[in-house]
């Protein structure tokens, strides 16, 4: 820029504003239209530690996934079947779920799979049945493996399917991690959560080495992050520090209106859609989609 008298002014370029990951913030494209379906591309939500925002993540990113046009099956990977409940189904009127798939050879996936009455979500829901298939894998043959050949009957019919795993990571991770594409990682912005990630990623790292050569890490998601605690933003900055890109930019902040939707059996995105904790998810849909998470 020149001045009245000739001389050259430099101008300060702008400062890009920070997210709470320490980055700039991102504002990611909407994506493109899908002209077809399928196959789906498979992720596995993540965490031995329980509370850290696992089956909230999954009906909201599915349910943003699905505002985006995608078709989105729902696994319900946990034998409490707070993600079944939290989309409305009743855990002991279940004729079929993810059980009777898993321990019987017979079972038709199809038959399993639940309308959620929200377009392009579909469940397969589970209940306490799931705990005793636990023990009765053991002794099945590639038992670490039987999801992945459930799931691929009907990988065709959607564009991701989101499993729901529950807190440990005994068989039915295992099998959750076999049958995956790549592993989103929840993650609660407290201390003590950022310690049990260690033990995670190795079993990831095992499941890669032995099971499943392809798997990859799709991001580290923090939830339940509040910015006005200074230990918030120090998890976060050490997590930036361990996984660098691999955390998403997109962060869940810590809401109510998350428990809300939850007793209304609905994903956040339908039951406050102009709320900041809904517009979060449809954020975190679209950076994955930008990664190439999803399609």
């Amino acid at each position: 820029m020149i001045s009245e008298q000739g001389s050259t002014i430099l101008q300060e370029p702008e400062e890009a504003v920070l997210g709470p990951t320490g980055r700039p913030l991102t504002e990611f494209p909407e994506p493109p239209a899908l002209s077809s379906h399928g196959p789906a591309r498979v992720i596995a939500m993540v965490n031995q530690k329980g509370g850290v925002g696992k089956t909230t993540s999954t009906i909201n990113l599915g349910a943003a996934l699905a505002e985006a046009g995608r078709r989105v099956l729902l696994v319900d990977f946990d034998p409490q079947g707070a993600l079944s409940a939290g989309l409305g189904a009743n855990p002991h009127e279940l004729e079929m779920t993810v059980y009777n798939v898993l321990m019987d050879r017979k079972a038709n996936i199809r038959e399993a799979i639940l309308g959620t009455g929200f377009e392009n979500i579909d469940l397969l829901p589970a209940n306490i049945d799931l705990s005793a298939a636990e023990v009765q894998l053991v002794n099945e043959v590639a038992r670490e493996q039987v999801l992945e050949r459930a799931l691929r009957r009907v990988s065709d019919d959607y564009d991701v399917i989101l499993i729901d795993c529950q807190p440990s990571l005994g068989l039915l991770t295992v099998n959750a991690l076999t049958a995956a594409h790549g592993v989103i990682i929840p993650l609660i912005c407290e201390f003590f959560a950022l310690r049990a990630v260690a033990l995670l990623v190795e079993t990831i790292d095992k499941v890669q080495d032995r099971l499943n050569p392809g798997l990859q890490v799709d991001g580290v998601l923090a939830t339940m992050y509040d910015a006005r605690t200074l230990h918030s933003r120090e998890v976060i900055g050490r997590l930036v520090e361990a996984f660098g890109d691999k955390v998403f930019r997109t962060v869940i902040k810590r809401t109510i209106k998350f428990a809300d939707a939850t007793v209304a059996a609905e994903p956040i995105t339908s039951y406050a859609a102009n709320h900041a904790g809904a517009e979060a998810y449809r954020q975190l849909a679209r950076e994955l989609i930008s990664r190439g998470g999803a399609p």
